[in-house]
């Protein structure tokens, strides 16, 4: 059976090819030719095609097994439960050395861990599974360490031995699933509102405080609210590292990439529509709510928001992964592979910890006993 997989390496001497952000072209780390990733994703048009329908192929004949044993279970840190293997791995040969490759059943980009090529697994990012976008890479490995270190600065309660002694265990780069959702939010809102103002008439200070019923009503339209498809991914992580430039995206091109990992989603758009919702009414919320000016409170009272959901688009944007382990602990990083916006989990030393609450208790207990000297 053809290979399931495609290896894209140099036209001119065979050599792995890379994509790089600075420069937006696929680089050859033998020879050093650069080529547009659109040439080299119609170069391995055939190839692609060929897997793909290699990959449909062995998933037709694929034979369910029985469930496995708790013993054949394994942890994934990434979910932190429990998972069996066989149900969430898949084996492909590469072209180049003919060595297996284990994958995840949603990789859809990797590397051989034996020759080094970049891999594709085209089955993953064809017809129905095909994205429509694509974000690609602009900041390398150098930059996420170095906004790691970064990270690591200012931060007072830090032990100092995390960031002199621990090692990055692992770093990667990540093609993210993504759906990105359009649409629009009816809203409308009532608020009990008041102003007051003082006033002097003789020797009283007079105040008077009116009373409102206000309403606001309006349209709020979205474009692209993006939420996390993979569950790999923590959710948390992936809102934080947010915005992404949308101004570069590009029709999705497999030609992006080589030389980074790449999942297709296991979280279907259905699933990820409730956040995208939230994250909709929330923000309307907020611009009704700053549209209210010129009043002391507002209370709202009565609120309504209606949501109209347009278009869902399916991209892959690029996250480096960094994990870290100190102490008997795993600390993971995310860093936006566009933007360079870095977020991540840090311990705190309890040392330090109890002698910044010391200092600022101790403060507080000098100035009481100073204001107690001086009433009395």
């Amino acid at each position: 059976m053809p290979a399931q997989v495609t290896n894209y390496q140099c036209p001119a001497c065979g050599g792995p090819l890379r994509y790089a952000g600075d420069t937006g072209k696929l680089k050859c780390e033998y020879c050093g030719s650069e080529y547009a990733p659109g040439k080299i994703e119609e170069h391995y048009a055939q190839h692609d095609q060929t897997a793909a329908e290699a990959s449909q192929a062995a998933q037709d004949q694929a034979v369910e097994f029985p469930p496995t044993s708790p013993d054949d279970e394994i942890w994934d840190e990434a979910s932190h439960q429990w998972n069996t293997a066989e149900d969430h791995l898949r084996a492909y040969n590469c072209p180049s050395c003919g060595a297996e490759l284990i994958c995840d059943e949603t990789t859809a980009a990797t590397s051989c861990p034996y020759c080094g090529n970049p891999t594709i697994v085209p089955g993953q990012l064809s017809g129905m599974l095909k994205p429509d976008y694509v974000i690609p890479f602009k900041l390398d490995k150098a930059a996420a360490v170095a906004a790691l270190i970064k990270h690591y600065q200012g931060k007072k309660l830090l032990p100092r031995t995390f960031s002199d002694r621990n090692h990055i265990e692992k770093i990667q780069g990540v093609y993210v699933p993504f759906w990105l959702y359009d649409g629009q939010a009816d809203a409308d809102v009532t608020y009990n509102a008041t102003r007051s103002h003082t006033h002097r008439r003789g020797n009283e200070e007079i105040t008077v405080t009116e009373h409102f019923r206000l309403r606001r009503a309006g349209t709020v339209s979205f474009k692209r609210i993006p939420v996390d498809a993979s569950s790999k991914m923590p959710d948390a992580h992936m809102d934080a590292i947010e915005p992404f430039d949308y101004k570069e995206l590009k029709p999705f091109s497999t030609g992006y990439l080589p030389g980074y990992l790449a999942d297709k989603y296991d979280v279907s758009q259905e699933e990820c529509a409730s956040r995208a919702d939230e994250r909709a009414t929330n923000t309307t919320m907020s611009a009704v709510n700053d549209s209210v000016r010129g009043y002391d409170t507002a209370v709202p009272v009565s609120q309504h928001v209606h949501l109209r959901r347009g278009k869902v688009h399916y991209a892959l944007l690029p996250v480096w992964v960094l994990s870290t382990r100190w102490d008997g602990k795993n600390f993971l990083f995310t860093m936006n592979g566009q933007t360079g916006k870095m977020i991540g989990d840090l311990p705190v030393s309890r040392a330090k910890y109890w002698a910044w609450f010391a200092g600022i208790f101790g403060g507080l207990a000098a100035l009481l006993a100073a204001f107690l000297w001086l009433a009395m």
